[in-house]
């Protein structure tokens, strides 16, 4: 967010080289407050202000930046004071960062990194989209089981600027495989006997995520344990790095964007609606939008096929929109309720009879609900009340039809092992449309 309230004060001291006044507007401020006052500048004039503050305030001031605008930083600035920069944020945060970088950049800038630095940014880059290794930071407190209290906290002392949390110690062996977990408070609790050992305090039943597992599976464990960081092991269980709740949060709301975006039949965005290309938006939606098109020919060719019995009762056409709405907006309100549920981990595949059972429930009332006023109004339009009972059977038919599909192809979907958010409202509906029709024409065919 943008606050220009000292912009025009930051350009005057830019402009008059006031040292004092520059470091102290660097140093006194909350960072993320501090941030908020420099977005308003242009780059040069940015980079410039961020060049008063020491590298650790510098890289906790840019970490507040926009995404965007964080990599048009480093793409544009001196490679030398880029390298200073990169070394001092966080390594899963760097890592985002140099892999939206081109190559020719991420080549000019890699080798002004120290050596360690720079196998830790290769090694995180290699780790695949969307697994734990790609989402974790090795910025983590490793601690030997023999260490007393007093050597932890001296060890711990040593290591906690490096260090992206120290909310847990992770007590490890000589070749670093994770042994248990000890917490802070632990740790601080037992001051009073210091030459208790880590072995002594440690729990050795550690919760941990797999470095090639899936960052939702890892999302959930940490809601489900309640974690403020999970560690992350190879298959020889040897810790490799943490993932923090912070970044879990980033997950949790990718996820949900992803999901949003299927629900409403697009394909899920890579960029922000505002920066992503009208091209690569178009296609995006009109994917969906093509299968959906050809979805409503079916009801078009439905209709057609029942052209006979339309031109013999034209009384029905009136209401073929409220059938095939109370049909698709049934089933879309049953899709996103099982697909919310089965992403949030309240229901499972388990589960299926109890949701079809609830749905058939549910849709016998919104059914019986709908159709007593649909009857009303049809009573006025048909040519006798026998006839106008059409209306109300149907609604009822189709109701129970679209929310025993809605509930069902999603968890048909994920039975398959694919997203249920790609049973879209949209798809749902267009085949209750179809559905919707077939039964409308029956029903009248044998009523009438």
């Amino acid at each position: 967010m943008v606050n220009p309230l000292l912009l025009p004060e930051l350009r005057e001291m830019l402009a008059e080289n006031n040292t004092a006044e520059l470091v102290e507007f660097c140093t006194a401020l909350n960072p993320g407050r501090t941030a908020e006052f420099m977005e308003g500048l242009d780059d040069v004039d940015l980079w410039s202000v961020l060049q008063y503050a020491d590298l650790d305030r510098r890289a906790e001031i840019f970490s507040y930046f926009e995404d965007q605008r964080q990599v048009e930083l480093l793409r544009t600035q001196e490679p030398r004071e880029v390298a200073a920069l990169v070394d001092r944020i966080a390594s899963d945060d760097r890592v985002d960062l140099i892999q939206q970088l081109p190559p020719a950049r991420v080549q000019s800038i890699l080798p002004l990194l120290p050596v360690e630095d720079r196998r830790d940014i290769l090694r995180l880059c290699s780790y695949e989209e969307g697994t734990a290794g790609a989402l974790m930071t090795s910025e983590v407190a490793m601690l030997a089981e023999s260490l007393t209290v007093s050597d932890a906290l001296e060890a711990l002392g040593k290591q906690a600027s490096e260090l992206e949390t120290i909310y847990y110690l992770y007590v490890v062996d000589h070749d670093n495989l994770l042994r248990g977990i000890v917490s802070t408070r632990q740790l601080v609790s037992s001051l009073s006997r210091p030459h208790r050992t880590l072995g002594e305090m440690m729990e050795t039943d550690v919760i941990v995520a797999e470095v090639d597992e899936d960052q939702e599976s890892v999302a959930e464990k940490v809601e489900r344990f309640n974690l403020l960081a999970i560690p992350v092991v190879d298959s020889g269980r040897q810790l490799l790095g943490i993932i923090t709740h912070d970044d879990v949060i980033d997950v949790v709301r990718e996820e949900l964007t992803e999901d949003a975006h299927r629900i409403a039949a697009v394909e899920p965005l890579e960029e922000d609606y505002l920066r992503i290309g009208l091209l690569n938006l178009s296609w995006k939606r009109g994917i969906w939008l093509i299968i959906l098109f050809f979805a409503a020919l079916l009801t078009a060719f439905a209709l057609e096929h029942y052209h006979a019995e339309l031109q013999d009762y034209i009384w029905l056409v009136s209401f073929i929109p409220l059938i095939i709405s109370a049909g698709g907006n049934s089933g879309s309100q049953s899709a996103t309720l099982v697909i919310t549920a089965l992403t949030s981990g309240h229901l499972e595949l388990g589960d299926w009879r109890t949701v079809i059972r609830r749905e058939v429930v549910v849709s016998c009332v919104l059914g019986v609900f709908l159709s007593t006023i649909g009857y009303s109004v049809a009573i006025f339009m048909a040519p006798t009340p026998f006839a106008a009972l059409v209306i109300p059977m149907t609604l009822l038919a189709v109701i129970i039809v679209g929310c025993f599909f809605g509930a069902a192809l999603p968890l048909i979907f994920q039975k398959l092992g694919l997203d249920p958010a790609m049973m879209s409202n949209p798809f749902v509906a267009g085949i209750v449309d179809i559905l919707g029709i077939v039964i409308y024409i029956n029903i009248a065919r044998v009523m009438l």
